[in-house]
């Protein structure tokens, strides 16, 4: 999907702190088929919780919010007061609000923001976004080693 995209529209379908809306699960073109496929389990736990297709669908954190979260999100609401695009535009980057943690890394690519807004600084929101699935399979499907980066296979 990324690779029809042009500059503008990859800009407003990604997150001001790097996170790529457009490959997510809830993004409004892409729920349907991760609900078609969800195995029976899963549904039965979003289904506990509320969280139906038409609650979860999403247009990306800058065209109405994320659904993900509950209420506004703080890091979209900084970026706005300070008119920047992107978290890397703003003199106290890399802040708190961008802080890699644990707890829910295994399933969640939020570990990935300043990585993603330095490639996007960097090379370009076009290049970056040509990357961004191995990006996201490297992160969690590869093996640490260090000094390396992630490495696939064996």
């Amino acid at each position: 999907m990324e690779s029809k995209m042009n500059a503008q529209e990859l800009t407003n379908l990604t997150a001001v702190c790097g996170i790529d809306c457009f490959s997510c699960e809830f993004f409004h073109s892409n729920v349907d088929e991760f609900f078609s496929t969800m195995p029976p389990e899963k549904k039965a736990i979003f289904a506990s919780r509320g969280m139906t297709v038409e609650k979860v669908r999403c247009n990306g954190c800058k065209n109405g919010g994320c659904t993900t979260i509950g209420g506004k999100c703080d890091t979209l609401e900084c970026a706005k007061e300070k008119k920047i695009e992107f978290c890397y535009e703003c003199g106290q980057f890399p802040c708190s609000r961008l802080q890699p943690l644990a707890d829910y890394a295994a399933t969640a690519p939020h570990n990935l923001k300043v990585y993603n807004l330095m490639t996007i600084k960097n090379r370009g929101i076009e290049a970056w976004a040509a990357e961004i699935k191995d990006i996201r399979r490297k992160y969690y499907y590869g093996k640490f080693k260090i000094g390396a980066g992630p490495q696939m296979g064996t």
